[in-house]
Order: C-alpha cells, then structure tokens, then sequence
C-alpha cells in the first residue's frame, strides 16, 4: 500500500519543466517548437471510507454520554440523627409509594454528631428540592395519638418527602426526627396560638369544631422572650373556612366540671382529648357586620375554657387599688371584682406592705375594671372619669372582701354602696386611683364583739356582785320573816273563800244564766224573722219609705213654687201658671 493509501500525504512533485512534462505526454515532437503546454487538472485523492465507522461511533457514544448526564436526577445530602434501617443502594425514596430515587450512601458527619446520606433522585425533581422541602425516615411508629408505617415492617424502612415548589433551590437538608402529621400537599390552613403554658396539648393532639374532629397540632415553641408558647395548628380544607377573625380557640384537654347554683355541669370533647389534650374553637355570635375569614398564620388566644373563651373582652380598661388591713386568704390573682352581684374586672396582683411610719402592715389589691361592661342610661356627658368616680365614694362606695365558695374558701372583690360609712375621700398612689374599703363582716363582727367586751371589762363587776348579794340576804330575810308567813297563810284562805265562790256561781247561778242566754237567743231569730226581706213588715215598711219621699217631692215642689210665686198664699195658684 502507498503512502498515500496510509494517509500520509506524498512529497510534493518536482518542478515541471517543458521537457518533463512533454517526455510524459510524448509530444516533445509536437511542441519542440518551443510553445509552452496547457496546464492539466488533476483529481484529488479522496479519504477512505473505512474512516467513517470509528467517528460514527464516537458520534453516538458522546450523544449517549450527554444523554445520559443530563436526564441524570440531582444528588441530595440529607442529614439524620441515626441511620437506622437505612442501606445504601437498598433504601428508598419515595413519595406516595412512588420511587424517586435511591440512597448511594451513608457517612458520618465531622463533627460525629450526626450521619449524612447521599441520594440520588431521578429526572425531574430539582424544581420539588427547595428550602422547605422536608425528608423524614418513614417507619413503623405507635404513639397516643396514631399509628403509622406498619408496611414498613415487611419491606423496610424508607425515606419520605415532601415536596415544595416554593422557595430557593436547596441539595443540603436537614431531616425530621418525626413525620409531619401533614404534608404541604394537602388542602387546608396553619394557624398559631399563643398561650401561658403548653398544658397537656402535644404533637397530634386534636383540634374539634363542635366535638367534630377538624385538625391537629403540628408544632409549638417557646418564644423568643421566654413568656409564652407559640401552638400551630393545622386545620384541613374545607373545615378552616370556619375560622375566622373572631374565632375564639379553647383548651379542651380533660373533663370540665363546674359546680353552681344549677346544677354540676361536666364538659369534655372526646375520650382522646382527655387522654391527649385538645384544642376545640368556635365563633361566638354577635350583632356586628359581616365576618372576615382568617388567613394563614394568624395568631389566636388560647382561652384555659369554653367559659373564658366565650366571656365578654372590652378595650377599655381601669386599674384601682384598694388597702386592706384584715387576712386576705382566699384571694388570688384572677379573682373577679363584684358589683352588687355582676364581674366587672378582676384581680391583677396582691402584694403586703410594711409602713415604717406607723409601724403596721398593708396589703394592696390591683384590680382591673371594665367601665364598658355598665351601660349607661341617658346621656354620658363629658364627665371626667375622676369626678365621677370622687362622687360614688361620696355616695358610699367601698370595696370590701367577700366570699365566693365557703368549700374552698375562695374570697373576691366586691364594690358596693355603705351610706352609713365614714367619710373618706379617696387617694392616689403614682398613677393608680386609691378607692376606700370596709372591714369583712367577720371583721367588722369581730370588732363589735370587742367593743362590747371592752364595755363589760369597764363595768364595776365586784360592786354588782357585793351589791347582789346584799339584795339576796335582804331577800332571804325577808323570806324568812314571821310578817310575810302571815301574808301567805292570809292570802291562802282569802283564794280557798274565792273557790268556795266560783263552786256556789257553777252550781246556783250558772244554769240560770244558761237559761237566760238561750231566750235571748230565741228572740233574736224572731226579732231577725220579722226584719227578713220577705217579712210582711219589712215590705210595708218599703212602701211607707216610698210613700214619704213622694210626700217630700211634692212638699220640695211646692216650697219652689212658693219661693216663685209668694202672692199665692193669699191668691191661690192662677189658672193660667
């Protein structure tokens, strides 16, 4: 084979000359003549075709490479606490029991606090890896509230996901210890509550809307501050269309029981949230306009009852304090303040005080008051709120302590009219009005018993002893004298002659007067015979009555005539009058 069949390309050919190229043609007799020759086009020497076969080739292996990587899925790093049950090339992840990738491998983290597992996704899930994109181990789990994963126990344990298309483009993630009870996938709202304490409400405990399950709680932290909890909820679709911005949510964990004047009352949502804990809510009626509709995140009181969530909260608010000097067990922050019977406020603190002046000890009371829960009849004015408050204690106003429960002893704040009570205007302490108080009835029962032995211990006991016994020997003296024996044997017989006496008049006179009674008593019914209505006597009479007013009559008749006409005494009465 030639160079050239080698593809190697050949050494370039001589020079020609007029004498070259006519020896090769063989018409050197032709052009001896010394006429130069035409130039001659010669073909190129073509590849073989045998060269075509490895470019093909290599063609379709690069197509197939890039083919390859870029229907390659992304590869993710998630991070676990544990990696148990979980084997590379074996462990899944799914989503919905669909398989989106596989684990390809499982390393320790450098710090040897956590494991780190590597996972290869298929084609098409980089825009589901975001920011809040969550992946959990899904296995077989038993708590209070559900049961899940039980077909993990034949094929294994997997890693779940959720998927999140909003948010910033993310391979790195950190997994959950637990499964979300809820994935973003599903229709429905988060709402948080914010309350004192957690209480018995956990992850799962359930969420009713008139005992009717609704939701759960998914999550709760403490707040940055320390001073609360922040509960969220989710609620599913179409049930979180009931919230709304006046939803009032309540603590239903437990059995409610109140006793009261009416009866035992016993309140409880299920036989889970009492086991559990749970959240129950509802929208209280009201005359406003139309209710707008919660959106997601908004934050919600948690009441501790149905009662306090459905009890009347007002903006305006004033704060009072009141001293008092007797014992104030019984009395704790929360107890309500009374006035004649009505809540208008409650007690915000109670502390106890040391006066180094007079060497005694207060106790103040801050109580809250709603003036909007009074409503006030004709027109307000604009009086001053310190000008009416001066005018009730001038009326009487006092705050005194009563009780509440005689059982537990509970004791609260009652505010009522006394008109018999001192005087006493009332006081500032900063910016808190001072109103005045009365003593307990037990104290104020107590301190009349003290005045009154105060008034015994004042009266001259031994004088009034000497002088009763003095009265007791005159008494015995006279007793014992021979004048009084003799009035008694005198009195005696003077009753046994006014004995004798009463026995004569039972014997001699009685029946004489028995007699006499029972004529008396015959003469009656006549004489009530003869003035009956149907008495003939009593009929003549009628007409005799009727007969001297028609007399009368005529006799006022007749005196008016004359009175008219005095000449007809002497004429006589005219023909013509």
């Amino acid at each position: 084979m030639s160079e050239t069949a080698l593809g190697v390309s050949p050494d370039p050919p001589p020079e020609p000359t007029p004498d070259r190229f006519l020896a090769a043609t063989g018409r050197s007799e032709e052009w001896s003549d010394g006429a130069l020759p035409q130039a001659v086009r010669v073909p190129p020497v073509r590849l073989s075709i045998v060269w075509l076969i490895p470019v093909v080739a290599l063609a379709i292996g690069g197509w197939l490479a890039y083919k390859t990587f870029s229907e390659q899925g992304p590869t993710i790093q998630i991070q676990f606490a544990s990696a148990a049950g979980l084997l590379p090339g074996k462990t899944k992840v799914k989503f919905k029991e669909v398989e989106l990738g596989a684990v390809t491998a499982i390393d320790v983290s450098p710090d040897l606090k956590s494991i780190v597992v590597t996972a290869q996704l298929t084609y098409g899930s980089a825009p589901y890896l975001t920011t809040h994109t969550r992946f959990w181990v899904e296995r077989a789990r038993v708590t209070a509230s559900r049961v899940s994963g039980l077909d993990t126990l034949l094929s294994g344990p997997y890693i779940a996901i959720d998927p999140v298309i909003e948010g910033e483009s993310a391979r790195r993630f950190r997994g959950l210890e637990e499964p979300p009870l809820f994935t973003t996938s599903e229709p429905g709202k988060r709402f948080v509550l914010s309350a004192p304490t957690l209480g018995s409400l956990n992850l799962g405990s359930p969420v009713y809307y008139r005992q009717i399950e609704v939701g759960q709680v998914v999550g709760y932290e403490l707040d940055a501050d320390g001073h609360a909890v922040s509960i969220e909820l989710f609620i599913s679709a179409p049930h979180d269309r009931l919230v709304h911005t006046d939803t009032r949510f309540w603590n239903a964990s437990g059995v409610d029981v109140a006793i009261s004047t009416t009866g035992v009352r016993v309140d409880t949502q299920s036989l889970l949230s009492v086991l559990i804990g749970g959240v129950a809510f509802d929208t209280p009626e009201t005359i406003d306009g139309e209710r707008q509709p919660a959106r997601a995140r908004d934050v919600f009181p948690l009441y501790q009852g149905r009662a306090e969530a459905h009890a009347k909260t007002y903006a305006h608010k004033d704060q009072y304090l009141l001293y008092f000097k007797g014992s104030v067990n019984g009395l704790a922050v929360g107890a309500p303040v009374m006035l004649r019977g009505i809540a208008i406020g409650q007690v915000l603190d109670v502390q106890l005080n040391f006066n180094v002046e007079d060497f005694e000890f207060q106790i103040p009371v801050l109580v809250e008051v709603e003036p909007e829960r009074i409503r006030v009849l004709g027109e307000p004015g604009q009086n001053d709120r310190i000008a009416v408050v001066e005018r009730l204690v001038a009326n009487g106003l006092r705050g005194q302590l009563k009780s509440s429960n005689l059982l537990t002893g509970e004791i609260y704040v009652d505010l009522d009219f006394y008109p018999k009570a001192a005087p006493e205007p009332i006081g500032r302490h900063g910016d808190y009005l001072v109103l005045p108080t009365v003593p307990t009835p037990l104290e104020a029962l107590a301190t009349r018993a003290t005045s009154i032995l105060d008034k015994l211990d004042a009266l001259p006991i031994e004088q009034i002893g000497r002088d009763v016994a003095a009265a007791a020997a005159n008494a015995n003296a006279v007793i014992g004298s021979k004048e009084l024996k003799g009035v008694i044997a005198e009195t005696a017989a003077a009753l046994a002659a006014l004995r004798q006496t009463a026995e004569r008049l039972n014997v001699e006179i009685a029946p004489d007067i028995k007699a006499t009674l029972l004529a008396t008593t015959a003469t009656m019914n006549k004489a009530r015979e003869v003035v009956a209505e149907s008495s003939p006597l009593y009929i003549e009479s009628q007409k005799m009555f009727q007969e001297l007013s028609a007399a009368a009559r005529s006799l006022r008749l007749m005196a008016d005539y004359l009175e008219r006409h005095p000449d007809a005494l002497l004429k006589g009465k005219a023909g013509g009058r």
